[in-house]
Order: C-alpha cells, then sequence, then structure tokens
C-alpha cells in the first residue's frame, strides 16, 4: 500500500513508519519544515510538507495513496493538563481529523486509521473494559471523540474507517516516560489516589505493529492496550525500580489538575480481546509489569 502518515515524526509515529516501511508499505510522512523532513527520510518514508488544515493541498498529497493514518498529536505534559494547554491538540484532533477525511473521501483513499485514546472510559473498577463500555465525556477528550467521530463517517461512505484507542504509551525514547523516570529517581512520582486503580499502558513499538495490522481490520473501534493493565501502585513501582515513596490522596490531586484528575484517577482495565482477534496481532510486551521496568533501567542507566 501507498500510506499517508500525519505525525510521521512524533513519539507513535516514527516507529509507525519504520514498521510499515519494514511490512513493504510505501509511506508519505507528514514533515512542517527541513528537519524534520529530513527525520521522515531516515525512517525510510517521502517527507510531504503540507498543512493539515488545508483541504485542497491534502487532496493532492493524497493522490495514490491507499490508506491515511492520522497520527498527529501535541500532548502537552501531564503536569500541565489544563484547556488552554491542550488547545493546539484539540484542533490537531478535531479540525484535522474532519479535514484530512474530507481530503480522503475526495481523494479515492480506501482506509482511513484514526489515533485515540483509552482513558474515554468510565471508571470501571475492577471490571474489563471492552469497546462497548461507557464513556467519560468532558473537555480532556471531547475532541479524541469528535476524532472517532470523523473515521465513522469515513466508514459509513462504504469505506475502511478504524478507531484505535491506545493505552498509556511508554517506551525508553518517549518523552513522557523518560520524564517519569528523571521524576521517579528523585523520589518525585507519587502514587495517585489510592493507587488501587487500574492503569491500561501499552509499549510505543507495539502501538506501532497496531497500526500496521489495523489497515487489515474492518471499520470500528478496538482498543490497543498490552494483556495486563495494572494496579497505579504497580505502575508507579515499575517506573520507580521501588515503592515510590510520595502519594498523593484524591482529594489534592483533584485539586491541582481538575478535570485532568479524571485522566490518572480512573480505573480502567481495558481489554485488547477484540483487536488481537481481528488484527491477529499480540503485544510482544505483555505487560508493563516488564516492560516499563526494562524501559526505566535503560533510561537510568549511566
Amino acid at each position: 500500500m501507498t500510506v499517508f502518515l500525519a505525525g510521521a515524526t512524533g513519539t507513535l509515529g516514527r516507529p509507525t513508519l519504520r514498521s510499515l516501511v519494514a511490512a513493504g508499505h510505501t509511506v508519505r510522512g507528514l514533515a512542517r519544515g527541513p528537519a524534520k523532513a529530513e527525520v521522515v527520510r531516515a525512517d525510510g518514508g517521502e517527507p510531504i510538507e503540507v498543512s493539515l488544515f488545508d483541504v485542497e493541498a491534502l487532496r493532492a498529497a493524497l493522490r495514490g495513496c491507499d490508506a491515511v493514518l492520522h497520527f498527529a498529536t501535541k500532548i502537552p505534559p501531564l503536569g500541565r493538563v489544563t484547556r488552554s494547554n491542550f488547545a493546539e491538540n484539540d484542533r490537531l484532533r478535531r479540525d484535522g481529523a474532519r479535514r484530512l477525511v474530507d481530503a480522503a473521501l475526495a481523494a479515492g483513499v480506501a482506509t482511513y486509521v484514526q489515533e485515540s485514546i483509552a482513558f474515554l472510559y468510565a471508571d470501571g473498577g475492577d471490571a474489563w473494559l471492552h469497546e462497548d463500555a461507557p464513556l467519560h465525556v468532558s473537555w480532556v477528550n471531547e475532541s479524541a471523540l469528535a476524532a472517532e467521530r470523523e473515521a465513522a463517517r469515513f466508514a459509513h461512505s462504504g469505506r475502511r474507517g478504524v478507531t484505535l484507542r491506545y493505552g498509556l504509551f511508554y517506551a525508553p525514547y518517549a518523552p513522557s516516560t523518560i520524564d517519569s523516570v528523571r521524576l521517579a529517581r528523585r523520589g518525585l512520582f507519587p502514587v495517585l489516589g489510592s493507587g488501587a486503580q487500574f492503569v491500561s499502558s501499552i509499549h510505543v513499538d507495539d502501538a506501532a505493529a497496531a497500526a500496521v495490522a489495523a489497515l487489515d481490520v474492518g471499520s470500528g473501534v478496538y482498543n490497543v492496550v498490552d494483556d495486563e493493565p495494572l494496579r497505579f501502585g504497580e505502575y508507579a513501582r515499575a517506573i520507580a525500580g521501588a515503592v515510590p515513596r510520595m502519594r498523593l490522596p484524591a482529594w489534592l490531586v483533584r485539586a491541582i489538575m481538575g478535570e485532568g484528575a479524571h485522566v490518572t484517577l480512573v480505573s480502567r482495565r481495558v481489554s485488547n480481546r477484540s483487536f488481537r482477534a481481528a488484527a491477529g496481532w499480540k503485544p510482544r510486551v505483555s505487560s508493563a509489569r516488564q516492560g516499563l521496568a526494562a524501559a526505566a533501567r535503560e533510561i537510568a542507566a549511566p
């Protein structure tokens, strides 16, 4: 296939581009500026400079493409979860997805894949959460839902529209993991709330492999997480390499983060069963218990 990848130079985009090329696909990677264009070339793709908000220019860039992957995001650091800090990310998800779908439909693209998030779900306690589980809607995730609706609009046109609800990313090269490990080594990565809430995560390399596999599944929404969601206390221990020394009570987390606290305090034991069955995919790193601990050791190594 010839694949257009928006977000080709991001944390998920780079390993996805490399995985697509390794699978034999030709990749056109969205890159703004010479430095990012060189990154795309180094990863085996053809850099394309175009605005994600210009439908006519996008239509020309998508001519001859079989699939489009919208992985462009601008996520602020977790400690800065405010509405204003999410404005650019929300525009990429909401307006970018709408224009990219418009352009893909006009260009005759057959498959559209949208990156989404597993923390859309409402608190599930200890229950396993599948794709039909209740959602929690707020300003933190509304743009992700808007992007999902665009993928569904693409599917309703008679083509293949796929949404991947990814768990919390981690990898030794992921900026969020690097920052977390550095804080943990200083004793500053706390357990939030009771620590009993489930966290569903995914190694970025496995997330990239899932993106390639998604080119062959039917339209719909799929959870992409590892096999073993961890309780937050276990997750924090994997980052720190020891029992964390700090704990923030739920009321204080809410006071600091406002609505953003929903991202970290809510329990989401998310199942990957549907995507495994549809795509024949399985994560090589089955649990952050081992994978995140290994990434933390690599980051901390001199």
